[in-house]
């Protein structure tokens, strides 16, 4: 258990899960903030909101995850963008988790501009995988200094996990395509 903790807490996983994590929360703020329209669409969609604030509500979250991908980035500020992530990721869960509950599943998540994955118990799912992440990038990580060779497996790590992510979403979005088709 030691060791295991020892390794959860070797900077080269802290600054790979930052990063990794920066990258979905950056990309995903771009996709908002590129169609905002599409994005007020996918926030109304959820029915959660009066309609005068679903404007409001549409352009504040993008800013915050552009700004907890920026502040995941950097290791000083990894912490308090560790925090706007996980209020982030709170709200977004308990909105797709509400819509589940209400049998409300045939909207677009609006994750990442349109992107046609509807809401599932998976993107929930995702979302607390994310939240772990988010945990162990925060946490103050072991004292030693990284060398060039764990800038390299730092970057490695990164390139594997965004893509674990992304195929992950895709599957999600295949799913209930790939089960119309069975029936």
């Amino acid at each position: 258990m030691e060791a295991l903790l020892a390794f959860i807490a070797d900077p080269v996983i802290t600054r790979a899960l930052g990063a990794t994590l920066s990258v979905v929360l950056l990309v995903g703020a771009w996709h908002k903030l590129k169609d905002p329209v599409v994005f007020a669409g996918a926030v109304d969609n959820y029915r959660l909101l009066p309609e005068r604030l679903t404007p409001l509500v549409a352009g504040l979250l993008p800013l915050v995850e552009l700004a907890a991908g920026g502040l995941l980035l950097f290791p000083d500020t990894a912490f308090i963008g560790g925090l706007l992530a996980l209020a982030l990721l709170l709200v977004v869960t308990s909105a797709v988790g509400i819509n589940l509950l209400r049998g409300h599943t045939r909207i677009d998540c609006g994750c990442g501009g349109l992107s046609g994955q509807p809401l599932s118990w998976a993107l929930v799912v995702r979302n607390g995988l994310l939240m772990a992440m988010v945990g162990l990038a925060m946490q103050e990580s072991a004292g030693r200094p990284l060398v060039w060779a764990d800038y390299l497996t730092v970057g490695g790590a990164v390139l594997a996990l965004v893509g674990i992510y992304v195929s992950a979403n895709q599957l999600m979005t295949n799913a209930p395509l790939a089960l119309a088709v069975r029936k």
